[in-house]
């Protein structure tokens, strides 16, 4: 494929296709079991070959990797075991040559435990101008042991931990070794701007922020309903989310990333108990798009779709703002294995990819998922990571199993990731789900992925909007997005879909005498 460098076309983002990174599984260049930027670099033309037009990529900064990366000690620079800034400089411009733009992910909620200002922190003691930084409370002389509220990590057990004077209480909404910023304070304001600015300057497209919705606390601090616990994927009302003074953050933001061209972005990471919520984060003095997770948390079935594609396309027109659309990411379990894994997974996996790309918006892919990988389930408890696994003693299993190095060859000890083994093992049978298995081969979900993408890039410009149709059956629908018309068959059985059209454009499993396969989808040319 030929190097074409990033256009200065406005607004790309209402319609692109952006392709999340995991770096530390994704591809390992100097051989030490973990991912890093030169193997990102070196990866790029594979995804320029995919279509996608932009790069999601999870945290790179310098972390003691406790929450691999979500717990930042240093923004401004790169992780060891990554690189560094001089390897981060030559894979944004090899994906820039390759027209591909990249979106780094942002941390504002927590910091490391070693960051530099939590360490000040400790070291100054109550009172201290270093503790007004995060969340420090005192300790109860009459209940020592209670913490300031029943707020629960989301990682599980309490969101409280005392220091090692056993004085005060500090707060973390996950990993004790990631406390949360006060953002009541100016200097935290005035230190995430100068942060924004340090990778704008260095060229980066916008920035993906991790737990959008969190980083302002009700007032005084109250207390949860029932036991304080609250879930990560999910979308219960609690005092430390979604609070409306984080729309304040982020009207100051809006104009430090307009001073730059290129037209850059904001995606938020924001779990709401609506849409309606969501789409506040939308409007235009704010950010750009906002993770839509209705179609994460959905069964596999035609009127939960349909309910949340319609909630996400009015909310997001009162905002002018595009819809997003996600199945996977690192967070959240594979859809592969959520659809019912083996081959039923894989097939509703392609068809509900085949649906989002067809929708009018914004689609994100998570790296894998073009390879039809499932969920790892039986990973051995002494090579997991994820510090959920450990502060439930193993009763949640987290979210290792999504974040399997990828398969690059048939054959290897890591299967072409790298050359000295990977940090999490990956199934033997992905050896068939490799790169090298599936790239030019006729009916592989990596060619599909292809030919979808492409398809779609090839359509841009000509949807404009979505009209539903006729339904072909009760677990089922078809609509009209004004470049073409998709039908999916979400139900066990298949379903008739002539009068839809004659020319078949895709279709995630063949059409059989005029009628769709189970958990399939197709478009036909308009």
């Amino acid at each position: 494929m030929s190097e074409a460098p990033v256009s200065a076309a406005p607004q790309w983002w209402r319609d692109a296709v952006i392709y999340q990174v995991y770096p530390r599984s994704f591809a390992d260049a100097d051989g030490d079991g973990m991912g890093d930027l030169e193997g990102i670099r070196s990866r790029i033309p594979y995804l320029a070959r995919l279509g996608v037009d932009a790069i999601w990529l999870s945290p790179f900064f310098a972390s003691p990797q406790n929450d691999a990366g979500y717990d930042v000690s240093d923004y401004r620079a790169i992780e060891p075991r990554f690189g560094d800034l001089d390897d981060f400089d030559r894979m944004l411009e090899t994906a820039h040559a390759h027209g591909i733009r990249l979106i780094a992910d942002l941390v504002p909620n927590h910091t490391s435990s070693e960051h530099e200002w939590f360490k000040a922190a400790l070291a100054a003691g109550p009172g201290s101008p270093e503790r007004a930084r995060y969340w420090f409370r005192d300790v109860d002389a009459a209940a020592p042991d209670t913490p300031p509220n029943n707020w629960q990590s989301i990682f599980g057990g309490p969101a409280w931990t005392k220091t090692e004077d056993g004085k005060q209480w500090y707060l973390h909404l996950f990993d004790a070794t990631q406390p949360d910023l006060n953002w009541e304070n100016p200097e935290v304001h005035e230190e995430f701007q100068s942060v924004l600015r340090f990778w704008l300057d260095r060229g980066v497209d916008g920035f993906r922020i991790d737990v959008a919705h969190g980083m302002v606390k009700a007032e005084g601090l109250p207390d949860t309903g029932g036991d304080g616990t609250i879930e990560m994927i999910g979308t219960t009302l609690a005092p430390f989310f979604d609070q409306d003074g984080v729309h304040d953050i982020y009207r100051t933001w809006r104009p430090i990333i307009e001073e730059y061209e290129g037209d850059r972005i904001f995606v938020a990471e924001a779990w709401t108990d609506s849409a309606e919520r969501r789409a506040l984060y939308l409007r235009p003095d704010e950010l750009h798009q906002a993770f839509n997770f209705d179609l994460v948390l959905a069964p596999f079935k035609a009127a939960e779709f349909r309910k949340a594609i319609d909630a996400e396309i009015a909310n997001n027109a009162g905002v002018g703002a595009p819809c997003t659309w996600v199945l996977s990411n690192h967070d959240v379990q594979r859809h592969v294995t959520r659809y019912g894994g083996g081959e039923i997974g894989l097939a509703r996996a392609k068809a509900a990819t085949q649906l989002l790309l067809s929708l009018p918006g914004v689609v994100y892919v998570y790296q894998g998922e073009e390879l039809g990988l499932n969920e790892v389930l039986d990973l051995p408890a002494e090579v997991r990571e994820d510090p959920t696994f450990f502060r439930t003693n193993g009763e949640q299993i987290g979210r290792d199993g999504c974040r399997v190095p990828l398969p690059w060859t048939r054959e290897g000890d890591s299967l072409g990731f790298g050359a000295g083994g990977s940090w999490l093992p990956q199934p033997a049978d992905w050896a068939e789900r490799s790169v090298e298995a599936e790239d030019g081969v006729e009916g592989s979900t990596l060619e599909f992925y292809r030919a979808a993408i492409n398809l779609r890039k090839g359509l841009r410009g000509s949807v404009t909007g979505l009209t539903w149709l006729g339904d072909p059956g009760d677990d089922a629908f078809a609509f009209d997005n004004g470049a073409l018309v998709c039908v999916v068959n979400f139900s066990d059985e298949p379903v008739p879909v002539a009068g839809y059209g004659t020319e078949v454009l895709l279709a995630s499993t063949p059409l059989e005498n005029g009628t769709l396969p189970a958990g399939s989808t197709v478009w036909f040319a308009k």
